[in-house]
């Protein structure tokens, strides 16, 4: 199994403004303009947040959008309204560990479940992109214990107005 972190970032590192609006990535480009495309077709798993599905769901087609991966939803809730999407409530770190060895995961967001990923070393590859964007407050990718972690700098992509780098675990 593969672990991967796949996302955008802000240039001062947020997912998010505070009021959890991704407006500011929205404004600078589109998925058509990064390698989305190819990335998602590697992926058998996506798992996200509750906050990461809300805003996924208002988007379009999103019965097209992850069709051909099993979609975990970290929440309280017992029922999503999306079909496909399946509600898990439990630990992040003990649901990962339990996952087929030969699956590919895509953590979507947001930060509490990344968080404790990467204090267990679970996260294998990240990949970030930056948008020119400064919010100067808003909701950080990395929450994490404080604790040294070091990865490798496998490849550097411009999409558009994106840098993507890519980072892969030492």
């Amino acid at each position: 199994m593969s672990v991967f972190f796949y996302g955008c970032i802000t240039m001062d590192g947020y997912l998010a403004d505070i009021n959890h609006n991704l407006d500011w990535l929205y404004q600078t480009g589109t998925i058509e303009e990064t390698g989305y495309e190819h990335f998602y077709q590697s992926m058998d798993i996506t798992i996200m947040g509750k906050r990461t599905f809300d805003e996924i769901e208002t988007m379009e087609n999103i019965d097209n959008v992850y069709s051909t991966t099993k979609n975990y939803v970290f929440t309280h809730s017992e029922g999503l309204s999306v079909k496909g999407f399946i509600p898990i409530d439990g630990d992040i770190v003990e649901f990962v560990s339990q996952i087929d060895k030969n699956k590919n995961v895509w953590i979507v967001g947001g930060n509490t479940i990344v968080a404790p990923l990467l204090d267990n070393d679970m996260i294998d590859t990240m990949i970030i992109q930056i948008a020119p964007v400064l919010l100067g407050m808003g909701i950080p990718l990395f929450s994490q214990k404080e604790a040294f972690k070091r990865f490798s700098l496998k490849e550097v992509k411009r999409y558009g107005q994106f840098a993507e780098l890519v980072y892969t675990k030492t």
